[in-house]
């Protein structure tokens, strides 16, 4: 029986990194400036963005330009700046995008 807690324990540790991660990796690439997990401030929140996006098969990629190339008129006038990989590299911004089309996690 031992075992298994231990393994579940495991689990869920590491079940859970990768969304502490990418909110860390948000919060590093201070992403949080305008957006924030469940609710909307200068841009929509994560989930926002997760349940537009929701079933949308290229959804990651669009993001990925979106921060990238920056843009505006999708969530209203206020425009989002071109993020470089400077700011945020394309490993974390993969990961980050994931945790955001997952729901923004806890």
């Amino acid at each position: 029986m031992k075992k298994r807690v231990v393994f579940c324990v495991a689990v869920g540790v590491l079940a859970s990194a990768p969304a502490a991660a990418s909110l860390d990796i948000v919060k590093k690439a201070r992403c949080v400036a305008c957006h924030a997990v469940d609710k909307k401030m200068v841009g929509p929140s994560y989930r926002d963005v997760a349940a537009k996006y929701e079933g949308q098969a290229d959804a990651a990629a669009v993001l990925a330009n979106k921060v990238r190339s920056g843009g505006s008129g999708v969530w209203g006038a206020v425009p989002m700046t071109p993020n470089d990989a400077a700011r945020i590299s394309d490993e974390n911004l993969k990961a980050a995008i994931e945790w955001i089309l997952a729901g923004a996690p806890d």
